[in-house]
């Protein structure tokens, strides 16, 4: 089984050929950083034109690149949501396109369950398994039952973590993408310096929030423009690792309470697998790997590169997928929204739909 996959959902466009034996044939991606840079973020109108002028030409490097052509595909895969709907408009309707002029099957996949099967692309791990999910717009804990079937445990109530990053890297004034920056910033800080809360800490919960530690990071930031101090080096990176560390804390915390409940659940003690972009932070990994330990739980987490945003795993999504039958019609509507926990109630209504035919 060989799949075409297209991630249009911000400001990457990117391109996969994946096989049904875990191999990548092709992974390109194309960053629109400089395109946002001048902004200090993402424009979605940018974005959505970016995506138009480059992913015909994506599409035919990426199949070059993996030597098969259209002809060679059992399916195409594209994101269809959540993201930006401008961009997720293109990526879709390229893939339509592709797949009602060769006759193949059309999978519209969730960005998420994307980044929430990643780790079966890498390795053979088994349902089910304890899923944090940290991005740039989503902060949530999920116990993944099946494709399609995600049960969500918690999630944040103001900010997704990487969103904090973003933010707190700008206030900072260290540059765009602010999430990798902070996190070269952090290293050699003193965390200890700033006192930063840790919300959440110790909630019988399980969800997250970010906005009072983003709050906080901008107080500490005016403090230091009074004494003079907001541009040095040093006091920067004294923030930015104690920012690091607090939502290293927060995480650390929600993700061994939520092993606790999904041991309850399950009778499993995990595994835990971290994914999304925020998951390529090292500095976090080696955190929740040691709750992992102490859980008696091994952490999985997907290569640095697959844990950003890219078509592999869509291409690998739509593969899980069309082994269960699970096309679309060419006339499934992209969705700027689309929670995890509706492919459940889209999985039982295909399942009613089929005993009723």
């Amino acid at each position: 089984m060989i799949v075409l996959g297209l991630e249009t959902s911000c400001d990457e466009t990117a391109a996969a050929v994946v096989t049904g034996e875990r191999r990548i044939l092709s992974n390109l991606v194309l960053s629109q950083l400089e395109e946002h840079r001048p902004y200090g973020g993402i424009v979605p109108e940018i974005a959505a034109r970016s995506h138009l002028d480059h992913i015909d030409g994506l599409v035919a490097r990426a199949l070059k690149e993996a030597a098969v052509g259209f002809a060679d595909l059992d399916g195409v895969a594209a994101t269809a949501g959540p993201g930006l709907i401008g961009g997720v408009f293109v990526g879709v309707m390229t893939a339509k396109a592709i797949a009602a002029a060769r006759g193949l099957p059309f999978l519209a996949i969730n960005h998420l369950e994307g980044h929430a099967l990643t780790v079966r692309l890498t390795e053979d791990l088994p349902f089910p398994f304890l899923l944090l999910l940290i991005s740039g717009g989503h902060c949530q804990l999920l116990a993944v039952e099946g494709v399609g079937r995600y049960r969500r445990l918690g999630g944040t109530v103001d900010d997704a973590v990487g969103e904090a990053f973003d933010k707190s890297a700008k206030l900072m004034g260290l540059g765009y993408p602010g999430g990798p920056a902070l996190e070269r910033a952090a290293q050699g800080g003193d965390p200890g310096r700033f006192d930063l809360p840790r919300p959440m800490l110790g909630r019988d919960n399980l969800d997250f929030s970010f906005s009072g530690l983003k709050t906080a990071v901008r107080h500490q930031v005016a403090a230091l423009g009074r004494t003079g101090e907001a541009r040095d080096a040093a006091a920067l990176r004294d923030l930015a690792a104690a920012f690091q560390a607090a939502v290293g804390d927060v995480l650390a915390d929600r993700a061994a309470r939520a092993l606790e409940t999904f041991r309850a659940q399950t009778g499993q003690a995990g595994p835990l697998v971290v994914a999304g972009g925020v998951a390529a932070n090292r500095a976090l990994r080696e955190r929740l790997g040691a709750v992992a330990e102490s859980a008696g739980a091994r952490l999985v987490a997907p290569p640095p590169a697959l844990c950003t945003d890219n078509a592999a795993m869509i291409a690998w999504a739509g593969i899980e997928r069309l082994r269960l039958g699970l096309d679309d019609p060419l006339d499934f509507a992209p969705r700027p929204r689309w929670p995890l926990e509706e492919l459940a109630e889209e999985l039982a209504r295909r399942a009613n739909a089929g005993a009723a035919g």
